[in-house]
């Protein structure tokens, strides 16, 4: 049977590419996604041959998104029916996922975070990134705890997720607002006013949504991914701080309140992105597996913070930045600590 499976992938897999349907590229990467993940389930005596049919699932939707990419709004809404791309996306990630030896931490944090929310008041998480599939990592720790907050969240998305097909079938399942981030947005040089264009109705989007109220969203301040040092260790990247002032003032503006609050998750060794930062779609995915954490941190006082007091405007949200990413990154340091390979 097990065979029978493998073969039946494979098979089609090398048939999709023999007939150009899916370039050699991405033919690579669905091999070293699917011999990796394999690899590691099998390590932990964890893999089941059923598994298969998640990776002729991703096949067909990948297959899909070459022929026909998916068309995605500056505000895109999960899909579920008829296909539940939510769903698929948990239960493909899922059997990497030591959930025994995961945690959410500030529990205490997150009860207040619901209350806002409760309320009809909104919350922006402001996190660090390390995996293009942070947002169904974040939905299988909440799900037990905080459903409706592990379906509803909102994430910021950049172009990749998007517009790459390995990652878009994981990405219309999730509520997205898509943005080019500042790292991308002057590749290609013709396309600059275009993306600008977009990201001007993306935020008057989201004002809108905030203005609506009930609203939580998640925003990486740093525009990517974290990455390991020189020793192999994981760093939280830096936070931009004009990236947060964008955010700061929108929230200001919208009709209903808006709470700010640090999110520090470790996902990195579940699907480590490239050491390096490339602007050609179609990276690698190298599947490991491993424990999850999140650690909701307090509430952030968004006015009042060390160096607050400085006059220079430039020079204060450079503090406000760095303060906030102190907080992240003190929350990142209670996690099990675990070198990059």
């Amino acid at each position: 049977m097990e065979k029978n499976w493998k073969a039946d992938f494979i098979e089609r897999l090398n048939a999709y590419a023999q007939k150009g349907i899916i370039p050699e590229k991405y033919k690579k990467n669905l091999e070293s996604f699917f011999f990796s993940y394999k690899a590691s389930l099998e390590r932990e005596g964890r893999w089941r041959e059923d598994f298969f049919a998640f990776f002729n699932t991703l096949l067909d939707l990948v297959k899909e998104q070459i022929i026909s990419p998916y068309p995605f709004q500056p505000y895109h809404q999960k899909i579920r029916q008829p296909f539940d791309y939510y769903l698929f996306g948990l239960e493909l990630l899922r059997p990497l996922i030591d959930e025994k030896q995961s945690h959410v931490f500030g529990l205490d944090n997150l009860h207040s975070i619901l209350e806002h929310l409760k309320k009809g008041e909104n919350v922006i998480l402001l996190a660090n990134h390390q995996i293009e599939a942070d947002p169904q990592a974040i939905s299988i720790l909440l799900e037990k705890i905080a459903p409706e907050l592990a379906e509803e969240m909102i994430f910021v998305a950049g172009e990749r997720v998007v517009t790459d097909p390995l990652a878009a079938p994981f990405s219309m399942g999730r509520n997205l607002l898509c943005i080019f981030s500042k790292r991308y947005i002057d590749y290609p040089p013709e396309e600059k006013l275009k993306k600008q264009l977009h990201n001007k109705k993306t935020m008057e989007l989201m004002s809108a949504l905030l203005s609506e109220g009930g609203k939580c969203i998640y925003v990486a301040p740093s525009g990517g991914r974290d990455r390991p040092n020189a020793e192999g260790v994981v760093e939280v990247a830096l936070f931009d701080p004009q990236s947060i002032e964008m955010f700061y003032l929108m929230a200001k503006k919208a009709e209903k309140k808006t709470h700010f609050y640090p999110l520090a998750l470790s996902t990195y060794h579940l699907l480590p992105p490239p050491e390096t930062i490339q602007k050609e779609l179609g990276e690698a995915r190298f599947a490991e597996g491993g424990a999850i954490h999140l650690a909701f941190g307090k509430k952030i006082a968004m006015e009042h913070f060390p160096g607050s007091e400085v006059k220079d405007k430039h020079e204060r949200r450079k503090m406000r930045a760095l303060y906030i990413w102190n907080l992240v990154k003190e929350d990142y340091a209670r996690f099990p600590l675990k070198l990059s390979k």
